[in-house]
């Protein structure tokens, strides 16, 4: 488990963070040794700069990310609030300004002015590229990677590449036999001991040998 006050992975630079040790926010969730790279702004501040439009205490919508995950410098994840209601008949969020048309003031009611697509979910072992975008309501599977200044408007399955705007599927990583037996393994749920004496094995692409040796 990584320590609490380790907020850096590498000592030699800043620039790299992880983010389960500098995100606050109760609505947003990260996985153990999840990374995030920011060569422009600090990335301390990444629950500021890169989780944009999330107004929890309106629309109780939450980010998670799960372990193992890189997500490149300028990355965004864009909620809710940024949806302005496709029903009415003006795209102008009146609600929002309530005290201008003496509208409403509780959370419900200004939640109207926009359209409520759910909670954005990554999934472990995901790869987000520089300046990608991931919308509200979007789940990443296990796996995927997400291509630079891609923009993410639908679900992406695990293991698989997109890119583009809006993102499409590019291949497979892997063939679906693969793909099963990867997520069967789940080698990101194990403890950092046995990671570390398979590391070999994972990154050269054994899975036949991490599923024989177990442990």
């Amino acid at each position: 488990m990584i320590p609490s006050w380790k907020v850096y992975p590498r000592s030699q630079g800043h620039s790299t963070v992880y983010l389960q040790n500098v995100v606050t926010d109760p609505s947003i969730e990260i996985g153990a040794y999840t990374t995030y790279d920011d060569f422009e702004k600090d990335p301390r501040d990444f629950q500021r700069n890169n989780v944009l439009y999330h107004y929890p205490e309106c629309n109780h919508d939450k980010l998670t990310i799960g372990k193992f995950c890189s997500i490149a410098c300028g990355a965004k994840f864009i909620f809710n609030s940024a949806n302005h209601a496709p029903g009415s008949l003006s795209t102008y969020p009146f609600p929002i300004f309530f005290e201008e048309w003496g509208l409403p003031t509780d959370p419900d009611s200004i939640a109207q002015a926009w359209d409520n697509k759910g909670d954005i979910v990554v999934g472990n072992d995901v790869w987000i590229g520089y300046e990608a975008v991931i919308l509200s309501g979007v789940t990443i599977g296990d796996g995927a990677i997400i291509g630079t200044r891609a923009v993410v408007t639908r679900d992406v399955p695990p293991y698989t590449i997109v890119g583009g705007v809006p993102a499409k599927p590019i291949r497979k990583r892997f063939d679906e036999q693969t793909i099963a037996r990867l997520q069967a393994l789940r080698w990101w749920d194990w403890d950092e001991q046995r990671i570390a004496r398979h590391l070999a094995d994972i990154q050269s692409g054994r899975l036949d040998e991490l599923e024989k040796r177990g442990g």
